[in-house]
């Protein structure tokens, strides 16, 4: 612990800058797991056999009240469908898209700034080290020629900490980015389904 704390104050100002990068993409990453793995854990299939059940049985205040009773993009989106069910096709249909132009943008939200950080982080340690290697060859050039190969390893070990730094900041970033946008896809693939089902089952033959 003492090291990693020693290592942190000589890699300069620079660690600090990553430091906030790393607390940045720590909150994306529980905001969406949150969102993503919490708030929109739903058995899709059956949720729309029970909306297609309640449908077909003329329950549609409970069809609804089945919708609303989730916090989950999939019935947001169902909702807008059923509450314009009586009307034509196309009306209905278009209250499913409008619905989830608005919803599915919410499930991708803020995840691509992790990779964003990630990039970033990296950058940050690269140029932290670069600058790093500049002030320990500046302050080698004016050293005892004896002294020069232990300052500039000294110097070379203290800079590079930096580029390690960003590099622990950037590979869970990029874990985590990848694994968040394969679970929104996944969500969102099965929205589409989900909501393809519902129409063409209940709502177009009936219109």
């Amino acid at each position: 612990m003492e090291y990693i704390n020693l290592a942190f104050k000589s890699g300069g100002p620079f660690m600090y800058v990553i430091l906030i990068t790393l607390a940045i993409g720590i909150a994306i990453i529980i905001e969406r797991f949150i969102f993503i793995a919490i708030k929109n854990r739903l058995d899709a299939s059956a949720f729309v056999n029970r909306v297609i059940d309640m449908v077909k049985a003329g329950n549609m205040a409970g069809a609804i009240e089945l919708c609303r009773m989730s916090g989950a993009t999939l019935p947001k989106i169902t909702l807008a469908g059923l509450q314009e069910y009586g009307k034509s096709p196309k009306e209905v249909q278009g209250a499913f898209e409008l619905a989830a132009m608005a919803e599915i943008p919410k499930l991708e939200k803020r995840t691509h700034y992790l990779s964003m950080i990630a990039n970033v982080a990296t950058l940050l340690g690269l140029l932290g080290t670069i600058i790093g290697l500049i002030q320990s060859f500046q302050a080698v050039a004016d050293a005892d020629s004896s002294q020069k190969a232990a300052l500039l390893s000294a110097g070379i070990s203290v800079a590079m900490n930096t580029t390690a730094f960003g590099l622990i900041v950037a590979i869970p970033c990029m874990v985590f980015h990848s694994y968040i946008q394969s679970k929104t896809n996944a969500i969102i693939d099965e929205v589409n389904e989900s909501i393809a089902r519902i129409y063409h089952k209940i709502i177009a033959p009936q219109k």
